[in-house]
């Protein structure tokens, strides 16, 4: 069912209530669009609960967030939506509270990471749809073939990376800070060098001494000594590179669980390690949360809260991640999948989703950061550029856009 969203949510005298939900699509095409993964979950909940509809939209991740703020700009806000960000809605007060529709125990089952990353100063309003973590992608072909091991630190990395470019390999490591996922990129390799985008105590610390020196680090060792290939870091996107990568191209970059569908399919031997920090294996990793929303607008608190309810029990989330190769965000569904044979490729995954960090998406202030980071973190490693200037000026954004929001 393909719904159009033309109005709000609505009740009928007979026919009950209508509840509108717009998400996002994970598939790769029609066969496994996530509007089949939705058609079948509503069917099945619509089948228990009569006098409960439920329509569902989905929209491509270029254009699902664009499309529910303009509902909302437009007065008709969905009754649910699956998106990338929340708390500029939340800010706006226009969200219900976890706790306003969940069951206590749907509630306090989600991974602790991600319930954290989802509060507003300490109230919960963004509910963890699917997560994803990154690795250290690896060639197993190209690897031998150099007589290579696997790297642990920053310093192997960049040895492993110089003898893969001896060997004519195009993407000795592969460096994607263009606009598609710079900021998490950016994010992994300030979490290896010790640093993040903030610091201890939430406050943004984008030009910390740490990441100046990650990324100066990475303009001198790396793109400066011609090992990120022949796209120009600021210039390459995530897909572009996990396509490289899957058609054999890429000696090494950070990936996450879809990378491994994508290189079996093309017959890439390629092994997964901890992503290699400053003087070892890096402490922290990215985690990334995707994010359903509830709106107040239609008023439907109840059924609202009976649906989600529904979305997030074992079985459902345990399909939903199966079905796209993204991690559970649930505890009960994770620790099924940690122990589950036909998982056993998500297991390195899962446990990095535990010593997780996940963007300051909790700010406000995020979405500008984040796309300033899009904007110029390229520059920051381009040869002659100045990491500290770069940062610096990323730092002035977050400052400028309310930084403690």
């Amino acid at each position: 069912m393909t719904a159009v969203l033309g109005g709000c949510g609505l009740t009928g005298d007979s026919d009950g209530v209508t509840l509108r939900l717009v998400a996002a699509d994970y598939g790769d095409g029609k066969e496994n669009s996530s509007q089949k993964y939705w058609d079948a979950l509503v069917e099945s909940y619509e089948a228990k609960n009569p006098d409960v509809h439920v329509d569902v939209t989905v929209y491509s991740w270029n254009d699902v967030d664009r499309k529910v703020r303009e509902m909302v700009e437009a007065g008709r806000a969905p009754d649910m939506a699956q998106i990338g960000a929340y708390s500029d809605y939340a800010d706006e007060g226009l969200l219900y509270r976890a706790d306003d529709v969940l069951s206590i125990p749907v509630q306090a089952d989600f991974v602790s990471q991600l319930a954290g990353a989802g509060q507003v100063n300490n109230v919960q309003y963004g509910l963890p749809f699917a997560a994803s973590t990154r690795v250290l992608f690896y060639n197993k072909t190209l690897f031998d073939k150099a007589g290579l091991q696997p790297p642990k630190s920053w310093d192997d990395l960049a040895k492993a990376a110089e003898a893969l470019e001896e060997e004519g390999v195009k993407y000795p490591y592969a460096l994607p800070l263009g606009p598609e996922e710079a900021p998490a990129e950016t994010m992994q390799w300030m979490l290896s060098g010790g640093g993040g985008y903030t610091d201890d105590v939430g406050t943004y610390s984008v030009d910390s001494p740490q990441n100046v020196t990650t990324f100066t680090w990475l303009r001198d060792e790396l793109v400066g000594k011609g090992l990120t290939g022949p796209v120009a870091p600021g210039r390459l996107n995530r897909a572009a590179a996990f396509e490289a990568f899957a058609n054999g191209d890429v000696g090494m970059l950070n990936g996450h669980p879809s990378l491994m569908k994508a290189a079996s399919e093309k017959g890439v031997k390629y092994g997964m390690v901890t992503t290699p920090g400053i003087d070892g294996e890096s402490r922290n990793t990215l985690g990334v949360s995707d994010w359903m929303t509830a709106f107040k607008k239609n008023g439907h608190q109840e059924e609202v809260g009976d649906f989600l309810d529904f979305v997030y029990s074992e079985e459902n989330v345990l399909d939903f991640s199966r079905e796209y190769g993204l991690l559970p965000v649930t505890t009960s569904a994770s620790r099924t999948m940690s122990t589950a044979a036909e998982d056993r490729k998500l297991k390195p995954f899962l446990d990095e989703l535990l010593l997780s960090q996940l963007y300051p998406v909790g700010k406000t202030s995020w979405a500008s950061v984040s796309a300033d980071v899009k904007k110029r973190i390229g520059e920051a490693v381009a040869p002659g550029g100045s990491p500290k200037e770069v940062l610096g000026q990323i730092q002035t954004t977050a400052v400028r856009a309310g930084s403690e929001g």
